[in-house]
C-alpha cells in the first residue's frame, strides 16, 4: 500500500470554536481596562449616520493585526476569520480591508489625526502619573520609511518615501510624539517646534529634564531653549569648518587615549547661540585599507553638550541613543509593520503611522503594566510567539463564556486579566 502522508495522521474539520490567537484575547482585554474604547470614539469623528462604523470598530481590529503580526491592511482578514477572538471581544463586526482603506483617507482629510494624537496623550499620561519618576530624558529621531506611493518625495537617502520624526521617553520606551513627514523634508527642520510639542504631552509635574539627538538637532535655537528651560542635552555636531578649526585648537597634550583613539574637548559657540558649549571631541585614525599604507588621516566625532561630567560619562550616556531610541525604532517599523504603508496618499499614511505609535505604545504598557515581570525585556516577536499565538477554545456553557487554554499558559493569563481589573477599578 502507498502512503499518501509524509507523516501519519489525518486531516478533519471541527465544529469546535478555536482560536489561534487566544493571547490577543487578554490585550483586547488590556485595552478595555485602559478605557481605549471610550476615547477612540469620543476623540475621532462618528459616522455621519447610524449604519456606519464607530471609530472603535475601525481602530481595535487594525490594533489587533499589528500586534498579531500582519503587516497590511489585507491581514485584517485574518481578524475577521477568527470568529473566536471575536466573540471573546464581543467584536460584532470587523469592517473590510477597503472599508478600512476609505476610512484612512477619510480620518486624514478630516480630524482623525488630531483625534488620535489626543488618545495617545491620553494613554502615555495615565501611564507616567503612576510613575514615580519626575524628570525624563527625551530622545528624538527621524526614520526612513521607503514607500513607493503616488505622493511619496525622494528622500536625503535616494529613496522614495517618507521621513516620519519620532520623540521617545528614554527611560521607559514610550513614544510621546510622532510627525509624519514628506520624503523630502529635512531631518533637521522644525525639530524645535517638535521638542515643544512633546513637551507639552508631559503631564503636570512631569517634565522633559534631558535631550538626546543625532547631528539633526545641532541648532542655536534648541540648545539657548536647554538653557533655558534647565536640560541637560548631547547631541551630534555637526563637522563644519567651526567645528574643525575649534578642534584644530586643541593643544596635542590634552588628547587623552581612549577605547581605540583619543579623546579631548573644548568650548565652542555658534553665532546665533546665546551660550557656549562643550564639544567632546572623539579621534580615531580611518582603517587602512588592506594593501596599502597606513592612512595618516584621523576621522572625528563631536558631540555638543552642557552637561557638567567628564568626557567619558558624557560619551557613555550619548552612546545609550543606540538603545533608547534606534531600537525602539526597530521595534516600531518591523516589530508593527511600521516599514510599509498602506494607502497612496500622505494624510490616510500619517493616521495609519499615528495608529502604528499606538500600538507600540499600548505594547509598552502592556508589558510595564499586565504582563509578569520576567517578560518586561521580551520584544513584540517574542511575546507574539510565546503569547499572543496561544490557541484556545471558546466554549459556552450554563450561559457562561470559557476561554480553554493549556496549562503552562493559564497562569499567565489569569496574572494578566487580574492586572486588567485591577486597572479597570483604578
Amino acid at each position: 500500500m502507498i502512503a499518501q502522508t509524509v507523516l501519519p495522521f489525518k486531516l478533519e474539520i471541527t465544529k469546535d470554536e478555536v482560536t489561534p490567537h487566544a493571547g490577543l484575547a487578554v490585550f483586547g482585554e488590556f485595552c478595555h481596562a485602559m478605557g481605549l474604547p471610550q476615547m477612540v470614539d469620543r476623540e475621532l469623528p462618528c459616522p455621519g449616520s447610524g449604519a456606519g462604523y464607530l471609530p472603535w470598530q475601525f481602530v481595535e481590529p487594525l490594533l489587533l493585526m499589528l500586534h498579531g503580526g500582519g503587516r497590511a491592511l489585507e491581514d485584517m482578514r485574518q481578524i475577521r476569520m477568527d470568529t473566536g477572538l471575536r466573540e471573546l471581544l464581543r467584536m460584532d463586526v470587523v469592517p473590510s480591508s477597503d472599508a478600512t482603506g476609505d476610512w484612512l483617507r477619510r480620518m486624514g482629510a478630516g480630524a482623525g489625526l488630531c483625534g488620535l494624537g489626543s488618545v495617545n496623550r491620553q494613554i502615555v499620561r495615565r501611564a507616567l502619573n503612576r510613575d514615580a519618576t519626575d524628570e525624563y530624558t527625551l530622545d528624538i529621531d527621524a526614520t526612513q520609511i521607503v514607500a513607493e506611493k503616488r505622493d511619496a518625495k525622494r528622500t536625503y537617502k535616494g529613496e522614495i518615501g517618507y521621513m516620519p520624526m519620532l520623540g521617545v521617553l528614554a527611560e521607559n520606551g514610550l513614544a510621546v510624539g510622532d510627525e509624519f513627514r514628506e520624503g523630502n523634508d529635512s531631518p533637521g527642520a522644525r525639530n524645535l517646534e517638535f521638542i515643544e510639542y512633546c513637551v507639552s504631552r508631559m503631564p503636570r509635574g512631569k517634565r522633559i529634564a534631558h535631550l538626546r539627538s543625532d547631528s539633526a538637532a545641532y541648532q542655536a535655537r534648541i540648545f539657548d531653549w536647554c538653557e533655558q528651560n534647565n536640560a541637560s542635552f548631547a547631541v551630534g555636531a555637526d563637522l563644519d569648518s567651526a567645528v574643525m578649526e575649534a578642534i584644530a585648537r586643541i593643544p596635542e597634550q590634552e588628547w587623552r587615549e581612549y577605547q581605540d583613539g583619543q579623546v579631548a574637548e573644548t568650548i565652542h559657540a555658534m553665532n546665533r547661540g546665546n551660550k557656549a558649549f562643550r564639544l567632546v571631541v572623539i579621534r580615531r585614525p580611518i582603517q587602512r585599507d588592506l594593501f596599502w599604507e597606513e592612512d595618516p588621516r584621523l576621522r572625528y566625532k563631536v558631540i555638543a553638550s552642557n552637561r557638567e561630567e567628564s568626557s567619558e560619562e558624557t560619551i557613555a550616556w550619548y552612546n545609550q541613543r543606540g538603545e533608547a531610541m534606534e531600537n525602539r525604532i526597530k521595534e516600531l517599523k518591523l516589530g508593527f509593520g511600521m516599514d510599509r504603508m498602506p494607502c497612496g496618499e500622505i494624510e490616510a499614511n500619517a493616521v495609519f503611522f499615528r495608529i502604528g505609535v499606538l500600538a507600540y505604545n499600548l505594547f509598552v504598557l502592556f508589558k510595564l503594566l499586565a504582563l509578569p515581570g520576567n517578560w518586561q525585556r521580551h520584544q513584540v516577536r517574542t511575546v507574539r510567539w510565546r503569547l499572543y499565538q496561544t490557541a484556545g477554545k471558546v466554549v459556552t456553557h450554563a450561559g457562561a463564556l470559557f476561554l480553554k487554554i493549556r496549562l503552562w499558559m493559564y497562569n499567565v493569563f489569569e496574572e494578566v486579566r487580574a492586572r486588567c481589573r485591577e486597572l479597570a477599578w483604578a
